[in-house]
């Protein structure tokens, strides 16, 4: 049975809950107003910056749609404060796949998967890459790894999905500007509702 518009969104222990946009929206609405970890943009502005950004360099609407969803694992997480002054890598990009694989396929979910990757990519094939990342993503940085060695980084840019994930990592960094003006929260969902398979739409599990 599909939840109730305002129900709270932590699924029963032992459950994983298959979101619809429906739940996006909420997570957006109920908790995209806190403070990107350590920036000067909410969790909301720097998502809808991201999917901005890689809208106006003419992405796919899947990879629009990654960028509007990479930092979401953040908010289901729901831990106060900034995970990295503490110490924490909560990783985002893996906690909210299983709530995502119910409504999207690869091309949305791979990006979002290898976004944190990509940035320990990027920092060892650009040596000055690293100092153009936020004092919060170097932080975070150490605690995901560091950057990849030589054959981390080969590995990795075999995977399916690489290249979206360099692309989402790029606008990811950009996205952090609070006087950047975007289209809407509606707007980006309804791309996002064109990516979505009918069949991969059902109601939250509860």
């Amino acid at each position: 049975m599909a939840r109730p518009r305002g129900a709270a969104l932590e699924p029963p222990r032992g459950l994983i809950m298959a979101f619809t946009l429906q739940d996006i929206e909420q997570l957006f609405v109920e908790r995209g107003h806190r403070a990107y970890d350590g920036e000067p943009v909410t969790q909301l502005q720097h998502a809808l910056q991201t999917a901005a950004l890689a809208e106006q360099a003419g992405a796919a609407p899947a990879l629009i749609t990654a960028c509007l969803l990479h930092d979401l694992g953040h908010l289901i997480a729901d831990r106060p404060g900034t995970p990295s002054l503490d110490g924490l890598d909560d990783k985002h990009q893996y906690f909210v796949l299983p709530f995502l694989r119910g409504l999207f396929g690869a091309a949305v979910l791979d990006p979002i998967r290898l976004h944190v990757e990509a940035k320990r990519y990027l920092c060892f094939v650009e040596p000055d890459y690293d100092a153009l990342l936020s004092a919060d993503s170097r932080r975070s940085l150490v605690l995901q790894g560091g950057s990849f060695d030589a054959g981390q980084a080969v590995d990795f840019a075999s995977m399916p999905g690489a290249p979206d994930a360099i692309r989402l990592r790029r606008w990811d960094d950009m996205a952090k500007k609070p006087d950047l003006a975007t289209e809407s929260l509606d707007y980006y969902l309804h791309i996002a509702e064109g990516v979505a398979s009918p069949s991969r739409q059902p109601a939250a599990i509860w």
